[in-house]
């Protein structure tokens, strides 16, 4: 028994160390999507009213069955570095898992074997998109859900045809709705204040 027990402990040890069955991490996965999107870089994109146009496919250079275990592609807007910094919460990790770039889906479909150069998507910023550079990246998946392929619209420093979008964010909103709050209470407090001292002057007289 305490052979077993400690097998058990020196294989958990070795998985918080080393990646483990089931970890995919990005440095792994081959770039095999050549992706596009338009409008043109720099311009800057309205939540809720703008749209983006994405196009990818399988790059033709590559040798045949690259995509044999494709299944699933899902296409994501994803931060540029320039807006990952002091932000924790779009923290670029190796792991898979742990990353998270590309917090916003823009569509998820299966994969088309018979249709492997070109595909496309018109996808409307959603309203709570925040204010931010972006790119767009495929995924390929297989069929146990797994990353194993991807494409980007950047280079891969991401530093080449960012995307700018400008939209109010759910955290905007909470912060205009504290600040009108605040306001009425402010000038509320001020009314009764007033309605108060002048009672008390009436009395004094």
């Amino acid at each position: 028994m305490a052979a077993r027990d400690l097998l058990l402990a020196s294989l958990v040890l070795s998985c918080s160390l080393l990646p483990c069955y089931g970890v995919v991490l990005f440095s792994s996965l081959q770039r095999t999507f050549v992706v596009t999107a338009s409008p043109a870089p720099g311009q800057v994109l309205k939540g809720g009213v703008d749209k983006i146009t994405v196009t990818w496919g399988l790059n033709q250079t590559l040798p045949a069955g690259t995509d044999s275990a494709y299944k699933t592609v899902k296409v994501k807007l994803c931060y540029a570095p320039i807006s990952q910094v002091d932000r924790g919460w779009r923290k670029t990790q190796d792991h898979m898992n742990k990353d998270r770039t590309c917090p916003y889906k823009i569509v998820a479909r299966p994969y088309s074997s018979a249709n492997k150069t070109s595909q496309s998507v018109e996808w409307t910023v959603k309203r709570d998109v925040p204010t931010a550079t972006y790119f767009v990246r495929v995924y390929a998946f297989n069929a146990d859900e797994n990353e194993v392929a991807y494409g980007q619209t950047t280079d891969a420093h991401k530093t080449t045809n960012l995307l700018q979008v400008e939209a109010i964010s759910g955290r905007h909103t909470t912060i205009d709705i504290c600040s009108i709050c605040f306001s009425a209470f402010s000038v509320l407090s001020l009314v009764g204040f007033f309605y108060i001292e002048k009672r008390k002057g009436k009395r004094s007289q």
